[in-house]
């Protein structure tokens, strides 16, 4: 790389975000008791005093997107071309699989436990079908419309700055320009670029962790070894090793890899629902939906004043639903850059509609289908999932005990550890080409990043989770330090709708 190369990289928001991140890991590790003080207080305060603006901001999202897609803007072209640049199937796999699909595969399995005997809406004593019901339908609610939101609108603001507006720098102070104006290229906006990387480190650092010990577990019972650290960090190597190769070769491996992510996945789900009770999945996903097009108002509002869902000091919705609305927030840094860098000339309105419809489509997909198996083990008796994870027995531990009751244990496995690889890797491919383009001064916006800058991102995603392997309390507490940060990334995101439909607004009525 010659001289004008490095001029080229932006080293304050490259390397500015990785030496916070740095910090705040060291202080976990060497200090983790005043580290955790620290952090309890700042969760509480964010996620507990202030949730109703998580609650609201989500629901105001949702409200957004569904007015500008039916809106006289919704017929605005997303670039200059007059087809789109990949085909529906191409380009509604990339939006699912380089998304959340290898943590939505994840919890799939497993989350519907943690609602079975929980108390929403403040019902005591529930019956073995209302146990069911909430069980089933919850889940759908966290991934659903609200949290795809989260990423669809903001994709829509950045695909109209990238391909309208033609600007060639892809940072979330560039879509604030409308608002800040040359304070964009002043401290405020590099503050929040920094903030931005620094939000999105936390919180894939800990995406990572979360599919290992289930992979650990799965090529353990394949290969017949013995589960270990050694072979957690080997599993880590070989997803890297996946997603650096797609780094080199680009956009068409991105593509290629999201194609074959879908084949995997529906070779999984079909493993599930043919080998597992048919009528009932399929009854219970009815039922599931019914029940979440009839509450959704409720639970998208529902605080629990009183916590008596909880523990008295969080409730349920503080838990789960306020938890996931700043999980989902956390990513919107990366994620949306990438929906609107391949939605290129498709319209607002098919931006929206289509990318809503192709995320609710995977989740519902998962979330039915893996989900609905495991509630038919638990609510058979089969196996007590929800009452395995009450004791504290590890999730992957009981997931595995799910897949034993498949007719095809091994098979299954097999294609679940090919499948969250390949679903990891396309996730942060994606996240890569994004975050490499903050850390150049002026990109073309044709081009991708430079391989170096992706490749040293690729490894910096890498190291944290690998470093903080070995402490499981130091894991969670980088998970609320993420949750910590959605908040001013909410903040952020406001400024960007606002200054989104003031842009497109004026550009309106100049034409």
């Amino acid at each position: 790389m010659n001289k004008n190369n490095w001029n080229e990289i932006d080293w304050g928001i490259t390397l500015a975000p990785l030496g916070i991140i740095l910090l705040i890991s060291a202080a976990l590790l060497l200090i983790p008791e005043k580290a955790q003080n620290v952090i309890t207080f700042l969760n509480s305060f964010f996620v507990n005093e202030f949730g109703f603006f998580y609650m609201l901001l989500g629901l105001g999202i949702l409200i957004l997107a569904v007015w500008l897609a039916f809106s006289k803007y919704g017929g605005v072209r997303l670039g200059t071309i007059e087809k789109p640049k990949y085909g529906n199937f191409r380009w509604g796999a990339m939006i699912f699989t380089s998304t959340m699909a290898a943590d939505i595969l994840y919890w799939s399995l497993v989350e519907w436990a943690y609602y079975y005997e929980a108390t929403p809406f403040g019902m005591e004593q529930m019956t073995l079908a209302q146990k069911q019901d909430m069980a089933s339908a919850y889940p759908l609610f966290h991934w659903g419309p609200i949290p795809w939101a989260f990423y669809i609108l903001p994709a829509v603001a950045y695909a109209y700055m990238m391909h309208v507006k033609k600007r060639n720098r892809q940072t979330l102070s560039e879509a604030c320009r409308t608002t800040l104006g040359k304070r964009t290229d002043r401290w405020q906006g590099r503050f929040i670029d920094i903030f931005a990387v620094v939000g999105l480190l936390a919180g894939t650092a800990t995406t990572f962790s979360l599919a290992t010990p289930l992979l650990a577990g799965a090529a353990a019972r394949v290969f017949h070894i013995k589960e270990t650290k050694f072979l957690s960090i080997v599993i880590l190597l070989i997803i890297g090793v996946v997603f650096m190769a797609a780094v080199l070769w680009g956009m068409k491996a991105i593509a290629h890899l999201a194609s074959i992510c879908v084949v995997l996945f529906v070779i999984l789900a079909g493993i599930f629902f043919f080998g597992g009770p048919k009528v009932y999945l399929i009854e219970t996903g009815i039922t599931a939906i019914g029940t979440v097009v009839q509450n959704f108002v409720h639970m998208a509002t529902w605080m629990d004043p009183l916590r008596l869902s909880g523990d008295g000091v969080n409730g349920f919705p503080q838990t789960w639903t306020v938890f996931y609305w700043a999980y989902w927030i956390a990513w919107f840094v990366a994620t949306p850059f990438f929906i609107a860098r391949i939605s290129e000339g498709r319209t607002i309105r098919q931006t929206v509609l289509g990318g809503l419809s192709c995320g609710l489509l995977g989740t519902y997909t998962s979330f039915l289908t893996f989900g609905g198996f495991g509630l038919y083990q638990q609510t058979h008796g089969v196996v007590d999932v929800a009452g395995s994870l009450a004791a504290g027995v590890n999730p992957s531990t009981v997931i595995l005990q799910v897949f034993d009751q498949l007719p095809i244990t091994s098979v299954a496995l097999v294609v679940l550890i090919l499948a969250m690889i390949a679903f990891y890797a396309s996730t942060f491919d994606a996240i890569t080409l994004v975050v490499a383009g903050y850390s150049e001064k002026q990109a073309k916006r044709a081009d991708e990043p430079r391989k170096g800058l992706r490749i040293f991102w690729a490894f910096v995603f890498l190291l944290l989770p690998i470093a903080l392997m070995f402490s499981e309390s130091t894991l969670s507490m980088l998970q609320t330090v993420s949750i910590i940060a959605a908040f001013p990334l909410g903040l952020i995101m406001i400024l960007i709708v606002y200054s989104f439909l003031k842009e497109i607004r004026k550009d309106s009525t100049k034409g």
